[in-house]
């Protein structure tokens, strides 16, 4: 089960979705939300940018003076979305206690987003982190960092918050190593789910599919509404007949391996991946 989960509060609007969606998560396991706010490091920004001739010794204090400034801001606006969030929710600002309910607590570190979220995110038992978005080149890092970095499960909330992550969970089946690790790591959304398909996409040569019936017999020990969807590509991209598939079940959440260091723009945040996450406003849960 998740009984620590790690959510960054970054100020920003999308927060409010990705609180949401972590709360979804932490609810039926009375988990702890870590709520991680990473500061700029003024003197390292001034450093980098010194190289390229920022100017004199005035023209450097003004620009720390700002760039401290508007880092407090932000980390001011942090800080309340999450004791908003807390009381709006009802959930106790505290650290890791015996009581039953959900828990929560904000720490703020100075550094790289990615950075702390690797190094926070390899004691959690779930990381629930938002969407990249277009020219949010950050974001795009602190998924990578996520899955990549951290060996543990990643939620990636959608833009809004989900009515629930527990109706129909819908498994991206390929016979992989990654995508194994993603259903063990689902394994606890997954017994309380009102349902579980695990959908196959097979080739046109290939009708049958059979580790997706083995993953189906494992399943029903945990979930017995489980059942498999083997779909043809019907020259078709396999990742579009996921995503027709999921609309059509209705998926609250979709389930799905991640990949190597060595493929990760081109294929995580590139091709398959990215057309899940924007395709479909539904949460999808990682592993690698």
């Amino acid at each position: 089960m998740y009984k620590y989960v790690l959510v960054p509060a970054t100020g920003s609007v999308s927060d409010e979705a990705v609180f949401g969606t972590a709360l979804l998560a932490a609810r039926p396991f009375a988990a702890h939300l870590e709520f991680l706010h990473v500061r700029v490091d003024v003197t390292d920004v001034v450093i980098s940018m010194s190289t390229g001739g920022l100017g004199g010794g005035g023209a450097v204090q003004g620009v720390v003076d700002k760039l401290e400034l508007e880092s407090k801001q932000i980390e001011d606006r942090a800080w309340q979305s999450v004791a908003d969030f807390c009381e709006r929710e009802a959930i106790p600002r505290t650290g890791p206690r015996a009581e039953e309910g959900v828990s929560a607590e904000f720490t703020v570190e100075i550094g790289s987003d990615a950075q702390w979220i690797s190094e926070y995110g390899r004691f959690a038992d779930l990381v629930v982190v938002g969407r990249a978005q277009p020219g949010r080149e950050m974001a795009m890092e602190v998924l990578e960092a996520a899955l990549m970095d951290t060996g543990r499960p990643l939620l990636v909330a959608p833009p809004a918050v989900p009515q629930t992550l527990l109706g129909t969970i819908v498994i991206a089946w390929k016979d992989t190593p990654e995508a194994a690790h993603a259903v063990t790591a689902s394994i606890p959304l997954l017994e309380r789910a009102e349902r579980v398909v695990i959908v196959s996409v097979v080739k046109e040569d290939n009708p049958r599919e059979y580790t997706s019936d083995r993953l189906l017999r494992s399943l029903r020990w945990h979930n017995p509404n489980t059942s498999v969807h083997q779909l043809g590509r019907e020259r078709r991209k396999p990742v579009d007949v996921l995503l027709q598939e999921a609309g059509r079940l209705q998926a609250s959440l979709i389930v799905m391996g991640g990949y190597s260091h060595s493929r990760l723009r081109e294929v995580v945040f590139g091709g398959f991946t990215n057309r899940i996450l924007a395709g479909v406003d539904i949460p999808v849960l990682m592993a690698h």
